[in-house]
């Protein structure tokens, strides 16, 4: 039974980000609107443990933050700017009703990913203040360093307010340009869930869980293939979840998971999901990114995977999308199709790249095909390498427990 802090605590990783998106809309100004989220918070901190969790919680969250943005504005002697703002308070509340708060998301959504901001701004600042994860956690998932990721966000918050971008989702000529910004980062919304980039738990269920909500409302504004091929690689991750980890939370691999624990609805609406998504050509990366989860959900063991199958969507991919991650998994796959040596070469095609050279998957995978190759040294030294650059407690745990095999064997 959580205590009523607990409790509390599970609201704010709840409603936060709802809140925050309505109240963004109600004052127009993301700093007022963070300051007010938080005071409603504290709000309810002080008054729910006497008075009991309201009935509607984000909507008392969003009504006291509201007109705690209110007070603000008043104590910084900026009513003049907000006069629109304090002359109709409680008008610009009603509007906030359970579907308003859901379409609020998306306009944030949107806002946040606005082409006038670079691609690595949209992304960073889109899962900062409207997906709620920390500047270590963005900076981790765009392989950034946390000091320049921070500035990127500020810069970008600055740009939208001064650029009087609107708050809106845009016309329905405009969504198409606007919309591979907002899939890319409800894709890394979902990764930061499916493995977190820090700390001691492989998951974060609620993470991935709203970057699949988030995709399903975009689904229902904009039914276009790409957005649909993310829905069904999303689900069909999601659907591995209960077998990504043992019951003390450690690391299980793709082909040590019992596949009995696998989601059979999740892969079903995932299967039929890219079914939709393949008969809208013209075939995207997202897609074909489905495709390979769909030969790995259809496999009934991992040794009656086709490797063969996988190895020529991710030939496909990399003629779409030529980046080194891409190209890293695509080694891997060859590996498994035809030898490690095969995938090795190909890895050390990539050892030079700056975007790989300090990204950990890439010396695990280095690290895995010595070990299936019987060099144990080689193995051990790409291991030591990866796990000092893993900042994942189940992982490093995995990697030491890896190093420790082959070092006893070498």
């Amino acid at each position: 039974m959580p205590t009523k802090q607990q409790a509390i605590g599970q609201l704010y990783r709840q409603h936060s980000r709802r809140v925050l998106a309505t109240l963004i809309r109600l004052l127009g100004d993301f700093s007022l609107a963070e300051e007010a989220m938080q005071e409603s918070f504290v709000a309810a901190v002080r008054q729910w443990p006497k008075e009991g969790v309201p009935d509607n919680p984000a909507a008392w969250l969003i009504r006291t933050g509201h007109r705690r943005g209110i007070d603000q504005i008043r104590r910084k002697q900026t009513a003049q700017q907000y006069a629109h703002l304090i002359e109709a308070p409680e008008q610009a509340f009603f509007e906030a009703d359970e579907q308003s708060i859901e379409d609020d998301q998306l306009r944030l959504l949107f806002t946040c990913c606005h082409p006038s901001l670079d691609m690595v701004a949209r992304v960073a600042l889109t899962l900062r203040e409207m997906c709620g994860l920390t500047t270590e956690q963005v900076a981790s998932a765009l392989l950034q360093k946390p000091t320049t990721l921070a500035q990127r966000i500020v810069r970008a918050k600055r740009k939208i307010r001064d650029a009087a971008i609107p708050y809106e989702v845009p016309e329905a000529q405009a969504l198409g340009e606007r919309l591979p910004g907002v899939l890319r980062v409800i894709y890394l919304v979902f990764n930061e869930g499916y493995s977190q980039s820090g700390g001691e738990q492989v998951l974060d269920v609620s993470l991935s869980t709203e970057a699949v909500r988030l995709n399903r409302e975009l689904a229902r504004l904009l039914p276009q293939g790409e957005v649909f091929g993310l829905l069904a690689l999303m689900l069909l991750h999601h659907s591995r979840r209960h077998a990504r980890q043992d019951e003390n939370g450690e690391l299980i691999t793709l082909e040590e998971q019992d596949r009995n624990r696998w989601d059979k609805d999740g892969i079903r609406e995932g299967l039929q999901w890219l079914e939709q998504a393949l008969a809208l050509t013209p075939t995207g990366p997202y897609t074909l990114q489905a495709s390979i989860a769909a030969v790995h959900a259809r496999s009934l063991s991992a040794a009656a995977t086709d490797w063969a199958r996988i190895a020529l969507l991710y030939e496909a991919l990399y003629r779409q999308e030529r980046s080194a991650v891409i190209a890293l998994n695509r080694a891997v796959a060859v590996a498994m199709r035809d030898t490690p040596a095969d995938g090795l070469r190909l890895l050390e095609e990539l050892a030079g790249h700056k975007e790989i050279v300090n990204y950990h998957l890439f010396h695990a995978a280095r690290a895995d095909l010595h070990r299936r190759a019987g060099d144990q040294e080689a193995a051990a030294m790409a291991y030591q390498r990866a796990l000092a650059l893993s900042t994942q407690g189940p992982e490093q745990r995995f990697l030491e427990r890896r190093l420790q095999q082959v070092t006893s064997l070498s």
